[in-house]
């Protein structure tokens, strides 16, 4: 599974990055299945608050799934994108079963 991760309108700390790969790699216990994952970083508007836009894309054969939040941090946007992301693959995963 290959993590690319952009940071618009800023520059990423390597602290910030390490979080993001640690969240994301941890989508791969839901599915073997996963191709890549790429994570947007977006500061909206600085000096305000919500302004912290992140949007995982996660690319597996035959389909893509996303998920986008905006909050106050990068790290709380991370880890709802990552939790919307588990329940839309446990879904994927039980369509796949049924077939």
């Amino acid at each position: 599974m290959e993590i690319r991760i952009q940071s618009i309108h800023f520059d990423a700390a390597e602290q910030l990055k390490a979080f993001v790969e640690k969240k994301t790699a941890k989508l791969e216990k839901y599915c073997e299945d996963i191709q890549n994952v790429e994570v947007q970083l977006k500061v909206v508007k600085p000096a305000t608050s919500l302004n912290k836009e992140t949007g995982i894309c996660v690319t597996m054969p035959g389909t893509k799934l996303y998920a986008e939040k905006v909050c106050d941090t990068f790290e709380e946007g991370v880890d709802q994108c990552v939790d919307s992301l588990k329940v839309q693959l446990a879904k994927f995963k039980e369509k796949q079963r049924n077939k």
